[in-house]
């Protein structure tokens, strides 16, 4: 599976962006899809996630009620809406891929995007 985020941009504080993850490869249905940022002097660390079905998601704490994870199947495409963007959202976003049950951490994944980056000015 081959993936790429795009979507990120410079926006101000208080408005919104999507981003987006299309998939190339087979068997995307099947994916677990989750969302990860790494912001400047920081570590990676989870954000959302959705299963294959897109039935079920998770949210970090810090983007509950802000953020929105969806998948279309038949577009090969996972989306994240993000409402309400602060500073503390600055970051690179990267979306993944995997079969994992759970998709919170990092290494509940096996495939990659490069990653798209979201600016928040305030």
């Amino acid at each position: 599976v081959q993936l790429q985020a795009f979507g990120g941009g410079l926006v101000q504080a208080g408005g919104s962006l999507r981003l987006s993850c299309a998939a190339a490869g087979r068997a995307w249905g099947t994916w677990r899809v989750g969302w990860f940022r790494r912001a400047p002097g920081k570590e990676r660390e989870f954000v959302s996630t959705i299963n294959w079905s897109g039935g079920s998601s998770n949210y970090a704490d810090s983007v509950k009620g802000r953020f929105t994870i969806s998948r279309d199947n038949a577009k090969n495409t996972a989306y994240l809406q993000m409402n309400s963007l602060n500073s503390e959202d600055t970051a690179v976003y990267y979306c993944a891929a995997g079969i994992s049950r759970l998709g919170i951490s990092q290494y509940d994944y096996d495939y990659w995007g490069q990653g798209t980056l979201v600016t928040v000015s305030s």
